[in-house]
């Protein structure tokens, strides 16, 4: 197996010894810009000041959507938007793992997308392999580590093939870990994730064996990743389209009107910002606030 070459540059945290703490953002630990994230405009420079570096998500997973539309709005066919979307996934997994993201989990193909034309699907596939060719060799030497999710075993022999050899080639990566979900569906995965679970039952455990949250994790497509921290929406609809159903409990969602081909790097940026913003409770109290007035 071919191993990888120079990882991609890390975020390191900036000392107040050589830089200027990021404007609007007083005691953050700003982060060192490598060369293939230098800011393209004004735009982009000031939103990677005001980032902080200890404050990013772990996991981020994205709804990609809005494709056609893109396409339509264009007067153009539906899978000029497709292979316009794709230029968009390639800029964020770089920028993700540049920014040293643990994980990444992009929603690819549902199984409610066998519903469109054939010759759309048809496309997506090609298009699907198409990708693998080309960018799993930057992806191998750049550490990151592949994974599909989702019931691979009904999709063409052709695309689980190709599919095997990228998980197998980047197994042994140690970088982000980049979930492609393939014929995915969130209640298909929790419904695969109990049949596991009765099968160990069956064949391992008592009748009587409770089952807990972990052991439901441990079964999912996901085992092994962190739950998502946020959750990004293009194109404006307010729903999560039966996507992470279960990781996604306490994820923050942010919602963008922006059609997928035109999410840029700054979009993503201004994503984490709006996530560095929220006040994560998990269910509780923020500790200023647990005084109850009786």
């Amino acid at each position: 197996m071919l191993r990888p070459e120079k990882p991609y540059v890390n975020f390191s945290m900036c000392s107040r010894n050589n830089r200027s703490q990021p404007h609007g953002n007083p005691g953050n630990n700003c982060v060192n810009v490598p060369e293939s994230l230098k800011p393209s405009n004004r735009d982009e420079e000031r939103l990677l000041r005001e980032l902080d570096a200890d404050r990013l998500p772990q996991h981020i997973a994205i709804i990609m959507d809005g494709n056609g539309r893109w396409a339509k709005k264009r007067h153009l066919p539906r899978v000029t938007g497709h292979r316009a979307g794709v230029q968009s996934a390639r800029n964020v997994i770089e920028t993700c793992a540049r920014l040293n993201i643990s994980a990444l989990t992009l929603y690819a193909f549902s199984m409610e997308n066998w519903r469109r034309p054939k010759a759309e699907i048809d496309f997506l596939m090609r298009l699907l392999r198409e990708y693998l060719r080309k960018e799993l060799p930057v992806i191998h030497r750049n550490n990151i580590r592949l994974l599909v999710i989702g019931r691979t075993d009904q999709l063409p022999d052709a695309v689980r093939a190709d599919i095997e050899r990228a998980s197998e080639l980047t197994a042994g990566n140690t970088g982000m870990k980049l979930a492609v979900a393939l014929n995915y569906g969130g209640r298909a995965e929790l419904v695969d994730a109990f049949n596991r679970i009765l099968d160990c039952l069956r064949k391992n455990g008592p009748a009587n064996a409770a089952v807990d949250e972990d052991m439901i994790s441990q079964n999912l497509y996901t085992a092994g990743l962190p739950d998502p921290d946020l959750l990004i929406r293009t194109s404006g609809e307010m729903r999560v389209s039966n996507f992470l159903l279960w990781q996604i409990a306490y994820a923050e969602i942010y919602v963008t009107e922006t059609l997928w081909p035109d999410f840029t790097r700054a979009q993503l940026y201004e994503a984490l910002l709006d996530f560095q913003k929220r006040e994560r409770r998990y269910g509780g109290l923020k500790e200023s606030r647990q005084r109850i007035t009786v």
